[in-house]
């Protein structure tokens, strides 16, 4: 599949904190968009028996996901939306442009992601626990109301989420990413009673140097019976849970379940029928 230029390191690359820039970082670190594409289109076929052709990005950042979303086939759309009109702006300028004519498939709002899109959607996705921001049941049924508006007759709405006891605990996870450089989830503040959390996303690199508190998310920590009891309060016919049964950290295997163990951390998928 084409995919969108990233950047490239060599062994001889310096990164250091001045250099970097932090959302090519999180690119490297956080997403997985080829991954993401081949899900969507999966299980939605597995669900509706059709192939996927248009797709919502919520909470979209720089829109990588709706540049490799239009690059895997002629026939598809994009649209994503994010409050943050810098970010966009930098995705135009690094994951728009180097899809050539591509890019007039997709189309990027600068808007709140719970107002009218004109447009209906095969799929509506947040990813990246991004819909935490939304703290109170009000804000996030009305959130996921609007989701299922702005789906197409047959349309599915993915979500994730993650969750297990060490979710709850103050900790920093380092994880190396190729590329010369430490990508660290801290976890920063978890509170037992409202469920508020703050967690930051810090860069390491070779020569010592640190980009200290690089993103900052103040959420809800939402668990998975609050979210299928508000996707079905919002509307939404059946969901579906995809738990990761993968015993490594380096692959991911999504299955179907309908209970699960706990786990010291987990991370699952949600599909909502709309």
């Amino acid at each position: 599949m084409p995919q969108t230029q990233r950047p490239r390191f060599s062994s001889e690359s310096r990164l250091t904190a001045k250099t970097a820039d932090k959302h090519v970082l999180y690119q490297l670190s956080v997403q997985a968009p080829e991954a993401e594409v081949l899900f969507l289109t999966d299980w939605f076929k597995k669900i509706r028996g059709r192939r996927p052709l248009s797709l919502r990005e919520d909470f979209c950042g720089s829109a990588l996901l709706c540049a490799h979303w239009v690059a895997s086939s002629k026939q598809r759309t994009a649209t994503g939306l994010d409050i943050d009109g810098e970010v966009l702006r930098w995705g135009v300028k690094h994951n728009m442009a180097p899809l050539g004519d591509a890019q007039e498939r997709v189309t990027l709002l600068c808007q709140d992601v719970r107002h009218k899109v004109a447009v209906k959607h095969d799929i509506v996705c947040a990813f990246n626990f991004s819909y935490w921001i939304f703290k109170t049941r009000e804000a996030l049924r009305d959130y996921f109301a609007r989701v299922r508006s702005g789906l197409v007759k047959d349309g599915l709405f993915f979500l994730d989420a993650y969750g297990g006891w060490e979710a709850h605990e103050p900790m920093q996870e380092h994880r190396k990413i190729k590329g010369g450089f430490t990508y660290v989830w801290d976890q920063h503040q978890f509170d037992a009673i409202t469920h508020d959390v703050t967690n930051y996303i810090h860069f390491e690199f070779k020569d010592g140097t640190k980009l200290q508190r690089a993103f900052r998310y103040d959420w809800r920590f939402w668990t998975m019976p609050e979210l299928r009891e508000l996707l079905a309060e919002a509307g939404f016919s059946k969901i579906h849970v995809y738990w990761d049964t993968s015993e490594t950290d380096d692959q991911d295997a999504y299955r179907l379940r309908t209970r699960a163990p706990n786990q010291p951390g987990w991370l699952a998928y949600l599909v909502a029928e709309g």
